[in-house]
């Protein structure tokens, strides 16, 4: 009888597997969902410079060495992590087994245990030594970031706005600078210094492809420096949430050879082109006639306002407010008569046209390249 009910109370080998078993299946769904959203992203992903976004596909030096640091920061945590699910199921695995009819041993609060007291001394030693080496490598990879080379850098100010990024591209003579919003053309294989600010609130300026993220704070100045060593057209993104719509305040940077940079930036300089038919004209006095010219610019033109983007080459761009729309002259002319149906709370208010008007207007507009 004694011994019928010793083995009742014992659970069986076979019951102690299907146990383990049971918990390594969980440990390993548990790892397939942590890592099934990193593998749909990879999937969904753009091919790379089609304006991929994508912090694990460097194109430039400074996004590089910031992988190179995230490498090890996850190799080093995912062997901490591994360990320390070994241990747990190993602790389960030697750990006695009970029933409701067992007593409770209490005998190893007064029994000195110098086995885990050595293992977790251990596992502190380990630990603090892995953070100094994380530690280590983090002080290297800012040493390395700011060892890039700036001899003939071309020098861009950036300024984040609620809810969109205008680019200021200076040179030595007054005359050749120019202004963009939301689009940024550079040079490939060419140092970039941008000069960083922000017009109302913080935003955070990441472009990850190219390097890591940056504040812009108000009243302060701040300095990112990068550089392209693949053609394309990379994806960035305020990464720091600054208001309604955070969401739609994209950007897009566009890495091209010096030649077709250097056409690029003299088609930027040039003043607004002439208008080429009757719908075109009668497009830009319906521009100067309204609000529009209290806010935006179009060199050549009586229109010179800067709290709104630059107009002067807006259909040479491939996005409309900071990538909420695409810029195509019907997208166009639904985000001139209505801005709020498409990004709410914008500073844009809509312009109450004539059909006609608004055609012309657009037509005006889709001409300027």
């Amino acid at each position: 009888m004694d011994r019928q009910r010793l083995r009742q109370q014992q659970p069986a080998p076979w019951r102690q597997r299907i146990r383990t078993g049971a918990l390594l299946r969980v440990v390993a769904i548990a790892a397939v969902l942590c890592a099934l959203p990193v593998l749909v992203a990879w999937a969904a992903a753009p091919e790379l410079g089609a304006g991929s976004q994508d912090a694990v596909r460097p194109v430039g030096p400074q996004a590089a060495h910031i992988l190179d640091l995230w490498r090890l920061t996850l190799a080093i945590s995912s062997a901490v992590f591994v360990a320390i699910l070994l241990a747990f199921l190993y602790a389960i695995w030697r750990a006695p087994r009970a029933t409701a009819a067992t007593p409770a041993d209490l005998s190893v609060l007064q029994r000195d245990e110098p086995g885990p007291r050595r293992s977790v001394l251990g596992a502190i030693v380990v630990s603090t030594l892995l953070l100094f080496a994380l530690i280590v490598a983090s002080v290297l990879t800012d040493r390395a970031l700011a060892a890039l080379s700036l001899r003939v850098a071309l020098h861009i100010e950036v300024t984040a706005h609620q809810w969109w990024w205008e680019a200021r591209y200076d040179d030595q003579e007054p005359s050749r600078v120019f202004s963009v919003a939301n689009e940024l053309h550079i040079p490939v294989n060419r140092p970039v210094v941008m000069t960083l600010q922000a017009d109302d609130v913080i935003h955070s300026f990441w472009v990850p492809n190219l390097a890591g993220k940056k504040d812009l704070i108000p009243g302060r100045t701040a300095t990112l420096q990068l550089r392209a060593d693949e053609p394309g057209s990379y994806r960035g993104q305020c990464a720091e949430f600054c208001g309604l719509q955070h969401a739609w305040m994209a950007m897009l940077v566009v890495a091209e050879p010096e030649e077709r940079y250097q056409a690029w930036a003299e088609q930027q300089r040039a003043v607004a082109a002439e208008p080429a038919n009757e719908a075109q004209r009668r497009g830009r006095e319906v521009f100067l006639a309204s609000t529009c010219v209290m806010c935006h610019t179009i060199s050549g033109t009586l229109a010179n306002a800067r709290r709104a983007p630059d107009l002067t080459h807006l259909a040479s761009r491939s996005m409309l407010a900071a990538g909420a729309l695409p810029n195509t002259p019907d997208q166009l002319a639904q985000w001139i008569a209505n801005p709020q149906q498409f990004k709410p709370g914008s500073n844009m208010p809509p312009l109450q046209l004539p059909q006609a008007d608004l055609q012309s207007l657009v037509a005006y507009l889709s001409s300027l390249r």
